[in-house]
């Protein structure tokens, strides 16, 4: 058996090692960019699956006492969507006048009010009105 020539070998690893870069280069780095770089999911917003919700709907009409209203943005499979703007109206003293959505999907509100009312509280999400509304009572 004749023994292989130490230019063989060296030309031989060469040609490995080209066919790995090879390998590496046009089939393994273009699919673990495409997995790093990947958008996260866009979020459809559900309006009839969205939620206003009174966590304390009754207060004495003080100026101190709160009302709290929670505002769950929910896409079609009832998951919360982040990072939407939401504005209540229906009264003043709504604070904050506008909230984001936090990683549920929801966005809170507190009220107060010197004057005995009830007021009928209505949301939107990105300017666009959710139907469900929540009623919210200040008496003395």
């Amino acid at each position: 058996m004749k023994a292989i020539k130490k230019e063989y070998w060296i030309v031989g690893i060469i040609v490995l090692a080209l066919g790995l870069t090879y390998f590496l280069a046009s089939y393994v780095v273009p699919k673990v960019f495409v997995s790093l770089t990947k958008a996260a999911p866009a979020y459809k917003v559900s309006l009839g699956s969205s939620r206003v919700i009174g966590e304390n709907i009754l207060a004495k009409a003080d100026g101190k006492d709160k009302c709290i209203v929670d505002v769950f943005v929910l896409d079609a499979s009832s998951k919360g969507v982040p990072g939407r703007q939401v504005i209540l109206t229906g009264m003043d003293n709504i604070v904050p006048e506008g909230a984001i959505t936090d990683s549920d999907g929801k966005a809170s509100f507190s009220m107060v009010s010197t004057v005995e009312n009830q007021y009928e509280i209505s949301a939107s999400v990105d300017g666009i009105q959710i139907p469900a509304t929540v009623k919210v009572t200040f008496r003395n």
